[in-house]
């Protein structure tokens, strides 16, 4: 299997295992501010988002990030929004052809890593979970430890594999 296979397969057991209970205002705050301080230890660059569709939850900009880092957000949890997959799988399955097949307009829809869906028991994908600012595999790999802690899932699991060198 190639590095592209081995990352898409990770992320469906992602996807399948990474389902909350519930998930209201204070667990996006409490997803939220995970990440942040995940970030801040480390001294990462980078903005954070955590939404229901059609609502921001939590929102959080370190310091050095941009304006254009909330704009790759915005854009990567549309394309969660519209296809209920993570942001990197969609980016490795489809490629910048995702824009063409579904028509899609590149100003609006971002085939990235770092936009993850929030999954829930009996409800199914009611928002998402972003990071701006790293490359996209490191963006999604953050976002995905982030989730197993809240989840109180054993991240080393369900990690990526490690590029190979």
């Amino acid at each position: 299997m190639t590095a592209r296979e081995d990352d898409l397969t990770a992320i469906a057991v992602q996807e399948r295992e990474l389902h909350f209970t519930r998930f209201d205002e204070d667990a996006a705050w409490h997803l939220g501010a995970r990440l942040r301080e995940m970030a801040a230890a480390r001294k990462l660059v980078l903005a954070i988002d955590v939404r229901r569709f059609g609502q921001p939850l939590f929102y959080a900009a370190l310091a050095g990030s941009t304006p254009d880092n909330a704009e790759w957000i915005r854009r990567k949890s549309n394309l969660v929004a519209r296809f209920h997959r993570s942001s990197y799988a969609i980016g490795l399955e489809i490629g910048a052809s995702v824009f063409e097949k579904y028509g899609l307009p590149i100003a609006d829809f971002a085939a990235h890593g770092g936009s993850f869906p929030i999954r829930v028991h009996g409800a199914g994908v009611i928002g998402s979970v972003t990071v701006s600012g790293l490359r996209q595999r490191a963006d999604h790999e953050l976002v995905v430890e982030a989730l197993c802690g809240q989840l109180g899932k054993e991240y080393a699991k369900l990690a990526l594999a490690a590029p190979a060198e």
